[in-house]
């Protein structure tokens, strides 16, 4: 099979391009950067492309894969960060769908990432399946503008499967990544009261689900990309000491995260528990169920 991918070297995009490329399939990957060094990070059996204007309209994928967007929390929410991270999801997906329009054989399918900040902050107990209202917060709006521009693709009459993914996990990337070295210093813990539920996926089943959509015909429309498990942040923090062997009871204050990163604290202060319910219903099976099973998984990958 042949794939465009855009985002293909961020954090999900260059792992999703090694499995393809190790399953055998072309993948072709937009990025801002040269050739040379898109090849280094990810294949010299890449074929890298600068702009979505050097794809032969003529070319037939049987999969468009849209992963691209600025991270969230590398910087506080400016109103010029803000353009950023929209203009990086909104700018990228019109400019693909704008392409698939061209195109004189229309892809397979279209999948198009979104995040579980599309619902906004949920009540406790309160669970989000993919039929939720639309939060109403800046994080919110990205993510339904986000969808909006991908839907477009819909009236193409080619297949679109939009994907909200939660807190992905991998210990070379993301949240993960940036919590060990403070777990295992023994000084981790939870955030303010720990009572906020946070959606989370092992990387495996994020990257599992992304293929099993390109190969599942019959599915399309809004699918959540997190566990079944809902888990509080405090127990996140638990299972992570435990993962470390190390204890969780150090306490990060809401007021300390609101100082260092703004408006954006709220994606750590507050949660939203996000149920994986069509995804389920189509079939598919995820290896990690837990976080102590998923944790356990991760961490074996640094040893």
């Amino acid at each position: 099979m042949q794939f465009l991918i855009t985002g293909g070297t961020g954090f999900i995009g260059r792992r999703l391009v090694h499995r393809l490329l190790n399953e055998g399939h072309q993948v072709v990957v937009l990025s801002r950067q040269p050739a040379k060094e898109v090849r280094l990070q990810l294949s010299t059996r890449v074929k890298p492309v600068s702009s979505l204007s050097a794809v032969n309209p003529s070319t037939y994928f049987d999969a468009v894969i849209n992963l691209a967007g600025e991270s969230i929390l590398d910087k506080r929410w400016s109103q010029a960060r803000k353009k950023v991270l929209l203009d990086s999801r909104i700018g990228v997906t019109s400019e693909l769908v704008d392409l698939v329009e061209r195109m004189e054989n229309k892809p397979g399918c279209f999948i198009s990432a979104s995040a579980v900040g599309y619902y906004g902050f949920s009540q406790p107990g309160e669970h989000l399946d993919e039929f939720a209202e639309v939060g109403n917060d800046f994080a919110a709006t990205l993510c339904d503008r986000w969808e909006q521009a991908a839907r477009r693709v819909e009236a193409l009459g080619v297949r679109t499967c939009i994907v909200r993914v939660g807190v992905v996990l991998h210990p070379s990337g993301g949240a993960l990544q940036k919590m060990l070295p403070v777990f295992r210093l023994g000084i981790g813990g939870p955030i303010g009261n720990g009572q906020q539920v946070m959606s989370w996926i092992h990387m495996d089943d994020m990257l599992n689900a992304l293929i099993f959509l390109v190969n599942h015909p019959e599915t399309k429309g809004v699918f959540n990309a997190v566990a079944p498990e809902i888990l509080t942040n405090k127990a996140f923090a638990k299972e992570l000491g435990r993962a470390v062997r190390r204890p969780a009871i150090f306490t990060t204050p809401e007021c300390v995260l609101s100082l260092m990163l703004g408006e954006s604290a709220q994606l750590l202060t507050e949660g939203q528990a996000v149920i994986p319910k069509r995804l389920q219903d189509a079939g598919f099976t995820f290896a990690y169920l837990n976080a102590r099973k998923a944790l356990a998984s991760l961490l074996s990958y640094l040893r």
